[in-house]
């Protein structure tokens, strides 16, 4: 019997056991509180933070389900290319980069999914898709803000440094395109990995097939990749124009 839709499903073959996937949330969710507060990544949203968020996660559903669905009609249906996620991505690091504390990514991907709830899905599966959103896209991103000490992109850090304006510029913009490449691999993670191996199976008791799951992945990474690196030059460009 299940609930909310949720079959439960813990023994599909080529399901991700669910000790690793449980132990893998909970070791991240423990390293990105401990190093942030270590880094001071970690640190009290502002009012003007909630709103970011709050505008970022709205802003991915109306991209996602509607902007991005119209103009991907236009576009062959291929796995390399995603209009929709590529815009959700895009608005989602420059959330973070404007906001720069632990918690950035996971709340604006919980805003997400409760309006794409609201708006499209329904909430049949929950709490497992608030769960699946918030820690592995959302939590990626935390993860990167942390290990940044709250320096996304780049961003402040040449203040903290003292370094002249073309030095902090040049800086700025390498380590925007390197993390910015890094989180765009790691979104292309979740949906062949996580969901198609572990919260599909666990739902429905869908078939696990690895095969497709690794063709997926590797088709998934140039474009988010690329996207990733777009996402940072962009993020860089609006947080200065907002006096960050």
């Amino acid at each position: 019997m299940g609930f909310n839709g949720i079959e439960g499903a813990i023994n599909v073959p080529g399901e991700i056991p669910w000790e690793i996937v449980v132990l893998y949330f909970l070791g991240a969710l423990l390293f990105v509180v401990y190093y942030g507060r270590k880094t001071g990544g970690l640190r009290s949203f502002t009012t003007i933070d909630l709103v970011y968020i709050g505008i970022g996660g709205a802003f991915s559903v109306v991209w996602e389900f509607y902007i991005g669905s119209f103009l991907g009609r236009f576009l062959p249906s291929t796995p390399f290319v995603s209009v929709g996620f590529w815009g959700r991505l895009i608005i989602v690091f420059i959330i973070a980069a404007l906001v720069r504390k632990v918690g950035a990514g996971m709340f604006t991907l919980l805003v997400y999914n409760l309006l794409g709830d609201l708006f499209h899905y329904g909430f049949g599966g929950e709490p497992m898709y608030f769960i699946y959103e918030s820690l592995t896209y959302g939590l990626f991103v935390d993860i990167m803000i942390a290990v940044t000490g709250g320096h996304l992109f780049g961003i402040g850090k040449e203040l903290s440094n003292g370094a002249g304006e073309a030095t902090a510029t040049r800086t700025t913009t390498i380590l925007g395109v390197i993390q910015g490449a890094i989180l765009g691999l790691t979104w292309a993670i979740p949906d062949p990995v996580f969901y198609s191996a572990f919260f599909s199976p666990f739902l429905y008791g869908s078939y696990v097939n690895w095969a497709h799951i690794l063709f997926n992945l590797g088709a998934f990474m140039p474009g988010d990749i690329v996207m990733g690196i777009l996402a940072s030059i962009l993020a860089v460009r609006i947080a200065r124009a907002v006096g960050q």
